[in-house]
C-alpha cells in the first residue's frame, strides 16, 4: 500500500482545489487532476485521509472512461503515471504524490448541474418520497418501497445550494438555465451511461443504484464527461447477493464513515458542521476496505495488479 496522500503539491499553477483533489494547468487545452486521499461526508471534510482511496477513485474512473468511450466523448486522456511523466518529464521527481491517483485531462468549461439518475429510490430521494411522494417536486407513483427499482430510471439534476449542500432541482430548472437542446442532451447522455454502467456492474453482482455524471464543455462549445464517472464517490453500489427492496441496503462506498458520523452527531458529540470529530482508526480502515472492494468487484482485480 502507498502512503496516503492528505495534498498534492506540484511545479504546476494550480487551478482549483476542491474537497478530495487538486486540479492543475498543464496548459491552455489540458488539466491534471491529482486525487488525494482526503475524505468527506456530509459536505465536510474530515482531518484523515482514507488509504488508496484517491487510487482507487482515479483508476476506476479511468477503467469506466475506457469502457463507456463509445457512448460519447469525455475529458480523459490517460492515468497512466508512466504516460503522464513521459509528457512532463518535470513529474518524475514526484511520482510519489502522482502515482496511481493523477489524470490527465482535456479542458472544458464545466456545466453547472449534477446529471443524476436513479435507477432505485434511495437516499435524498427516498427521504423526500417518503415525506411527500416526490422527487425534485415531481410525483413519483404511490406505494413504492426504500430500495425499490425504479422502471425506467429517472433523470434527477441536482446544483449546489447557498449552503453548498446538492439540491435536486427539476430538468425545467436545467433546460431554463441551459437551454432545452443541451439540456436534453445531457439527460439522454446521462441515462445512457447509466444503463451501460449497470448491465456492466450487474455482470460482476453489483446494483449501481443510482450515480451522477457531470459535463463540460470544449472550446468549439461540445460537451463531454468529465470529473469522475461511477466511483464510490460518486455512485451508490450495493451487493446484488441479498437485496431486497424494503429497506436500507448495505453499500460499497464510505458508508461506515457516515454510519458513524451520524452516531455522533444523533449523541450531540458533533453539530454537523466543520471540523469534523477525529475518525477511529476502524472506521479509517473499514472505509479503505470498502473503496478496496468497489474496485476489485467492478474491475475484476485488486487496485494495483496490472492485467
Amino acid at each position: 500500500m502507498i502512503a496516503p496522500l492528505v495534498e498534492s503539491d506540484l511545479p504546476l499553477p494550480l487551478w482549483r482545489r476542491g474537497k478530495v483533489r487538486e486540479v492543475y494547468e498543464v496548459d491552455r487545452t489540458r488539466l491534471l487532476i491529482v486525487a488525494s486521499d482526503r475524505v468527506s461526508a456530509f459536505d465536510v471534510v474530515m482531518a484523515e485521509p482514507v488509504p488508496d482511496k484517491g487510487r482507487v477513485l482515479t483508476q476506476l474512473s479511468a477503467h469506466w472512461f475506457r469502457q463507456l468511450a463509445h457512448v460519447g466523448p469525455s475529458h480523459f486522456i490517460t492515468a497512466s503515471t508512466d504516460a503522464i511523466v513521459a509528457e512532463l518529464p518535470f513529474l518524475a521527481d514526484h511520482r510519489d504524490q502522482i502515482d496511481g491517483r493523477a489524470m490527465l485531462v482535456h479542458r472544458t468549461t464545466p456545466v453547472a448541474f449534477e446529471c443524476v439518475v436513479r435507477g432505485y429510490l434511495a437516499g435524498s430521494a427516498w427521504g423526500e418520497y417518503r415525506r411527500v411522494g416526490t422527487l425534485a417536486g415531481e410525483t413519483l407513483a404511490p406505494g413504492l418501497q426504500e430500495s425499490e427499482r425504479l422502471v425506467p430510471p429517472i433523470f434527477s439534476p441536482a446544483t449546489k445550494a447557498a449552503g453548498g449542500h446538492d439540491e435536486n432541482v427539476p430538468i425545467a430548472m436545467m433546460r431554463q438555465a441551459l437551454g432545452a437542446s443541451l439540456a436534453d442532451a445531457l439527460r439522454d447522455w446521462s441515462l445512457t451511461l447509466y444503463a451501460a454502467g449497470r448491465d456492466i456492474a450487474a455482470e460482476r453482482g453489483v446494483i449501481v443504484a443510482d450515480t451522477k455524471f457531470e459535463f463540460g464543455l470544449d472550446a468549439a462549445g461540445q460537451p463531454m464527461l468529465i470529473d469522475e464517472i461511477l466511483t464510490p464517490d460518486s455512485s451508490r453500489f450495493w451487493p446484488a447477493l441479498g437485496y431486497a427492496a424494503g429497506h436500507n441496503q448495505p453499500s460499497l462506498d464510505k458508508q461506515p464513515l457516515r454510519d458513524w458520523l451520524a452516531e455522533e452527531r444523533s449523541a450531540g458529540r458533533w453539530d454537523g458542521d466543520a471540523p469534523p470529530p477525529a475518525l477511529p482508526d476502524a472506521v479509517i480502515t473499514a472505509s479503505a476496505t470498502r473503496y478496496r472492494d468497489a474496485y476489485r468487484l467492478l474491475v475484476g482485480h485488486d487496485l494495483g495488479e496490472e492485467q
